[in-house]
């Protein structure tokens, strides 16, 4: 039985370094896909905003002239209920006359009045003939306003449709361009990881194994005593050496990534938390992170690599790896990272 026991934890193997690599590997695809997520979200927001400002500007003139026909057929009812009122006076002007005309007819000795009368009567219903007359135009006139309104409206709505198709051809477009971009970002970022992997195998390779070179995370780091004494961005003779090891290694990696790769080695400075004093060159941390990272990008672009694969960037002391107040937290924090990222 113990036999048995000691060959079962013979055969015990270690899955935790890989289990890292998996989870490691987990996470950056995870913020791949958010960062294309929202890039493609902004692109559609984009879209979709300009099309609802030209469906928001063509819905607002239908509303227009909607209001507008609205109002030219209150006009028309009000003229059709002018010329009902000016028919029905007229024909109460006809039955008058043809009274008057019977009451003539009969009458002996009412002849003068009633001729009066008559003429009277004649002369209004022609004043009402004229009136009749000038709202029937007027009528006519707004049914012709009408009809215009109906055709302005009537080529809205078609515009309208074909602005509705346009835009559902777009929303297409985009989804098809998005899915393209996810393609298209997904293999860059599995280049640049592969050419980041050989980069750092072969600074693994070149630069001298001191526990103040190493790498962490996705980045190299120098400590600042490599390179820098004490209070100064001028690099000392041994750092020299060391970043002249590594621009050769850059000039070397930049033959073997194709071009269309937009690649640059970022060059971030890094300070402790202990405020500059007693240096008239240096206000605070900030210029000193700057400064140096200055220095080793300077001094590689001397060593022959290109300037537009170089960025430096200073950080003070606001990125610490170790945030406990010790000297030896303090000793880490001041550092020189370089990484290799994409434009």
């Amino acid at each position: 039985m113990a036999l048995a026991r000691n060959r079962r934890a013979d055969r015990h193997v270690d899955y935790w370094p890989g289990f890292v690599d998996a989870l490691s590997t987990m996470l950056l695809a995870i913020m791949f896909l958010l960062s294309v997520f929202v890039l493609a979200q902004f692109l559609l927001s984009r879209e979709i905003s300009g099309k609802d400002e030209v469906l928001a500007r063509l819905n607002s003139q239908i509303n227009e002239l909607t209001q507008l026909l609205a109002l030219e057929k209150g006009s028309t009812q009000d003229a059709q209920d002018s010329l009902a009122n000016l028919e029905a006076s007229l024909s109460a002007a006809e039955s008058e006359r043809s009274r008057l005309q019977q009451l003539l007819e009969q009458g002996a000795g009412a002849d003068a009045a009633a001729s009066e009368r008559i003429a009277t009567v004649t002369g209004e219903l022609d004043e009402q003939r004229q009136i009749s007359q000038r709202a029937l135009s007027q009528v006519e006139l707004l049914n012709q306003q009408i009809s215009a309104l109906r055709r302005q409206i009537a080529a809205l709505e078609d515009a309208l449709e074909v602005s509705e198709a346009r835009d559902r051809q777009s929303n297409t477009k985009i989804a098809d361009l998005g899915r393209r971009l996810n393609v298209a970002l997904a293999q860059r970022v599995q280049e640049l990881n592969r050419y980041r992997s050989d980069f750092f195998g072969r600074l693994r390779e070149i630069l001298s194994d001191r526990e103040n070179i190493r790498i962490v995370g996705d980045r190299f780091v120098f400590q600042s005593e490599v390179l820098f004494p004490s209070g100064s961005e001028d690099i000392n003779s041994a750092g020299k050496v060391e970043m002249k090891k590594l621009a050769d290694a850059i000039i070397e990696l930049q033959r073997e990534i194709p071009p269309e790769i937009n690649w640059v080695l970022r060059v971030d400075g890094h300070t402790d938390n202990i405020p500059v004093s007693g240096n008239r060159r240096y206000r605070d941390n900030w210029e000193l992170s700057s400064a140096r990272a200055t220095s080793v990008v300077k001094f590689l672009i001397e060593s022959g690599v290109p300037a537009n694969r170089l960025v430096a960037a200073g950080f003070g002391e606001f990125q610490p790896l170790d945030e406990t107040d010790s000297d030896e937290a303090r000793t880490r924090n001041r550092r020189i990272e370089l990484k290799l990222t994409e434009r």
